[in-house]
């Protein structure tokens, strides 16, 4: 299986993010991309993550998308 699922993480002003702490790889399917999420959004947010967006090679499937919860 080839890893065409990925996120983009996003700043408090939409930006782009890479570096430490956060996957630059790709997941063999949306279930597994999904699933890292909800096990890392707390230390997204720590890491200045605000929003993400789900790409399938290079389209949008969702987002952006806070990691914030609804007030």
């Amino acid at each position: 299986m080839s890893a065409d699922w990925s996120w983009l993480f996003l700043d408090a002003h939409g930006n782009p993010m890479e570096g430490e702490g956060l996957t630059t790889t790709g997941f063999p399917t949306q279930s597994d991309a999904e699933s890292y999420l909800g096990e890392s959004w707390r230390e997204l947010l720590d890491a200045g993550v605000e929003a993400v967006t789900l790409r399938e090679n290079d389209a949008v499937v969702y987002g952006p998308m806070s990691l914030r919860a609804a007030e």
